[in-house]
């Protein structure tokens, strides 16, 4: 049975041609890892990369988490060689970079074996979101190429349109919600936090992180306040009373419905030690 990529929240890249970061990577406590062939390695690495998958294929797949590895969009030279080095990986699937028809989630499926999860990062990905959602395990926003495709800036206002419509197109789909992009700052915890929360906010379920120090401050923007948690098991326990009335709202089926997502939530972003 394949993995079911529906429940990793928080993905984080390592650059597949660092073997020697792989072992730490992978016992950081993210829920997936994503060995990355595309961004973090230099065009002239690349090659060197798909050489290290190879050989590492045994530490793949004695990981202790999910393992993907990004590919090079189907546009780029480089994905040829891209799809022939991910097969036989004991990977748990791919991220697409630069998604951008449903053709290419297909094509990609079909090359590897595996599950896809699309990156869309583009005007032409945004546009085809809905069909890509269907056609792929999992869509992700790729923010920052997104921004520098249409010349705006990398803010959540400016990112609003694109963020409501992949939520919209995963929902459409039947599929779990999308996975948002990274922050790009490693140091800056706070910023981590306050976009994981932000991107949960708008209806994201997981993130993509650059560094391990991000797993924690990821967690917390998705975990309920704990005045939320307590609203929601309040609903919760008044569920059966007939009409009631919680913190002076009536509780009817979207109400309780809420309550049960924010009390899942919660459990799933569990504090350390909790």
């Amino acid at each position: 049975m394949a993995f079911d990529l529906s429940s990793p929240a928080l993905f984080l890249f390592v650059p597949a041609d660092r073997p020697d970061r792989w072992e730490k990577a992978f016992g950081a406590g993210a829920d997936a890892v994503i060995l990355d062939l595309e961004d973090a390695v230099a065009a002239s690495a690349k090659p060197g990369a798909r050489c290290a998958l190879r050989e590492g294929r045994d530490a793949i797949v004695a990981a202790p988490c999910p393992i993907l590895v990004r590919i090079n969009a189907r546009s780029s030279e480089e994905n040829e060689h891209d799809l022939a080095a991910v097969r036989d990986l004991g990977l748990v699937g791919v991220m697409l970079a630069k998604t951008e028809t449903a053709e290419d989630v297909e094509a990609t499926l079909a090359a590897t074996g595996t599950q896809v999860v699309a990156l869309i990062e583009s005007a032409r990905g945004l546009a085809a979101a809905r069909p890509i959602a269907t056609a792929a395990a999992r869509i992700a926003f790729g923010s920052i190429d997104y921004a520098a495709d249409l010349g705006m800036a990398h803010t959540r206002a400016a990112l609003a349109l694109a963020r409501a419509e992949l939520v919209l197109a995963s929902r459409l789909a039947g599929r779990a919600a999308p996975v948002d992009g990274v922050t790009t700052s490693v140091k800056d915890t706070e910023a981590v936090r306050a976009d994981a929360a932000h991107a949960c906010e708008v209806g994201f379920s997981g993130k993509l992180l650059i560094h391990p120090a991000q797993i924690e401050p990821a967690m917390e923007g998705f975990r309920p306040s704990a005045d939320d948690l307590a609203w929601a098991e309040r609903v919760l326990a008044a569920r059966g009373a007939g009409a009631t009335a919680i913190d002076g709202a009536i509780v009817d089926a979207p109400v309780l419905l809420r309550a049960e997502q924010i009390v899942r939530r919660a459990a799933r972003f569990r504090s350390p030690g909790a």
